[in-house]
């Protein structure tokens, strides 16, 4: 079974399509999508409309903290109600509605791979990293090896995926193969391309393939400057790859 990842869209649909252009590539039997689809401001309307084409087609789908602010009340900073005020004239009511009612968690049919955007509880919270506040920012660090074992092992799954944290990255806690699939847009490396992860199972045993697309920066960046407040912000993110992680996650 080959399955593609997604996660962390933020809303850049110029990434979003070049990423797709290589899942279909791959042609993989089922595509997972971790949530944080829009809150961004490069063309966030047409990567809600590529990403519900993907849910019509099959793909398993999970909400993201992002998903989270469009509840009644979700919107805590300043920013956040400033994008939420933007999106409402991108995005029409049917959309925002379904992004809210998205599910916490999912699962495959047969059980063998759990979804979720942070971790099995909590959007907001991270699976394989832990956000450490420290002065006026802060760091993530890797979880310890217990509490991540408590976490996973309840859900009897082959795999667990997560996102969130825009890091790549698995380790295996047991005989669960635990996946961070990294960011399709907001890259925290330095390296501005597009992320994705494929996975191929046979008989039980999973391998992981972390991939990245290079796609046109430039484009998305001239969207988000003639078309939104946050062209500004938006381009020095996706120019340089990286950003100031919060603790809330963003």
């Amino acid at each position: 079974m080959r399955v593609a990842v997604i996660s962390d869209v933020h809303g850049n649909a110029c990434a979003l399509e070049a990423v797709l252009r290589e899942v279909a590539r791959a042609a993989p039997d089922l595509t997972v999508n971790l949530g944080d689809q829009v809150e961004g401001s490069a063309d966030p309307a047409r990567a809600a409309a590529l990403q519900r084409d993907l849910a019509g087609a099959g793909a398993l789908e999970v909400r993201g903290n992002n998903e989270e602010k469009f509840w009644p009340g979700g919107r805590r900073s300043p920013l956040a109600r400033a994008y939420g005020a933007w999106l409402e004239t991108q995005l029409d009511a049917e959309t925002r509605a379904r992004l809210a009612a998205l599910p916490l968690t999912a699962r495959t049919p047969d059980g063998a791979i759990f979804a979720c955007h942070g971790t099995p509880d909590s959007a907001w919270d991270s699976l394989l990293w832990v956000w450490h506040s420290e002065g006026a920012g802060g760091f993530y660090r890797a979880r310890d090896p217990g509490g991540l074992r408590a976490l996973v092992e309840p859900l009897g799954a082959e795999v667990v995926l997560c996102g969130h944290t825009h890091r790549p990255g698995a380790t295996r806690v047991g005989d669960t193969l635990v996946v961070n699939a990294g960011a399709v847009s907001d890259q925290v490396d330095g390296d501005p391309r597009a992320r994705w992860t494929l996975l191929e199972g046979r008989s039980g045993h999973w391998a992981v393939e972390f991939c990245a697309v290079p796609y046109d920066v430039e484009a998305a960046v001239r969207w988000s400057q003639s078309r939104s407040p946050f062209g500004e912000g938006e381009a020095a993110l996706l120019r340089s790859g990286t950003f100031g992680v919060r603790g809330d996650g963003g």
